[in-house]
């Protein structure tokens, strides 16, 4: 009994208590906090996707058909993931209106929980690029000057070199990118939608988005106006010369063309 007192007196005594009792607190949390978490999670996504099936079989399935295997009026969705429904719906897309070359852009019809609802039961049939997050889409602190060499490598070609957009083949065309929500545009590089490439992040990584989008927004941002009058399409380094060099010499030589027709005629009579 003394050498048991003795022990309970020891200096660290008190410390061997503090950490068991600490480790059983650690251990009871980990046993219980996550599960409930997770269990509250998954409850969430499978509500998101209930509800999401319900929008879709009212406002898509007729073009997707009704487990989005597609049909001939739209194609399947199976595995083109959240970000696609994001960025389509999200920006007015779908549901089309009606059948073309192109769906435009137009007014949102859902909200932005109904959207993500739709999202995850998209989602939930197949694999596919995710919604991004606002630090994945945000271009705070990014490099424009590598986004304008990505931007003119790989989407001048149809964007033009400011983003101002343009024709493409069939009735196709390549939107204007002014005013475009940021996630917007990281979605549409993630996915491809209709005529564009996808650059998945194994092609571009999420830096080099965000230097993108960060171009984009400088050039046409409130400070991106011409110094030299209007932008002209943004056809390219001044543009108000070789509007003035095209239309001025072209009429320069109808004057030229008129003077010697006219002159030869009075020389006839």
């Amino acid at each position: 009994m003394k050498k048991l007192s003795s022990r309970r007196r020891h200096p660290l005594a008190a410390v061997v208590v503090l950490l068991l009792a600490l480790a059983a607190t650690g251990g009871l949390y980990a046993a219980f906090a996550p599960a409930d978490k997770a269990q509250a999670d998954e409850t969430a996504q499978s509500l998101a996707i209930k509800e999401g099936k319900k929008l879709y079989t009212v406002g898509c399935a007729s073009c997707h058909g009704p487990g989005g295997e597609g049909s001939s009026d739209g194609p399947s969705l199976v595995g083109v993931g959240s970000a696609a429904v994001d960025f389509q719906v999200g920006t007015g897309r779908m549901p089309a209106q009606q059948p073309g070359a192109q769906v435009p852009k137009k007014k949102v019809i859902y909200s932005q929980s109904e959207i993500d609802q739709l999202a995850a039961y998209i989602a939930s049939l197949g694999a596919g690029p995710i919604t991004p997050t606002e630090k994945q889409y945000s271009p705070e602190g990014a490099d424009i000057a590598k986004g304008g060499d990505l931007f003119r490598t790989n989407c001048a070609q149809c964007h033009n070199f400011t983003g101002e957009g343009g024709a493409l083949t069939n009735g196709k065309y390549a939107p204007n990118l002014e005013g475009v929500d940021p996630k917007h545009v990281y979605e549409a590089m993630q996915t491809g939608p209709q005529n564009m490439p996808s650059f998945p992040d194994t092609t571009m990584p999420e830096k080099q988005k965000q230097d993108i989008i960060k171009y984009i927004q400088t050039v046409n941002g409130e400070d991106s106006e011409s110094p030299g009058g209007l932008k002209l399409g943004g056809l390219g380094p001044v543009v108000e010369g070789l509007f003035g060099w095209i239309f001025g010499l072209g009429a320069l030589i109808a004057v030229a063309v008129w003077v010697a027709a006219h002159t030869a005629k009075a020389k006839k009579s």
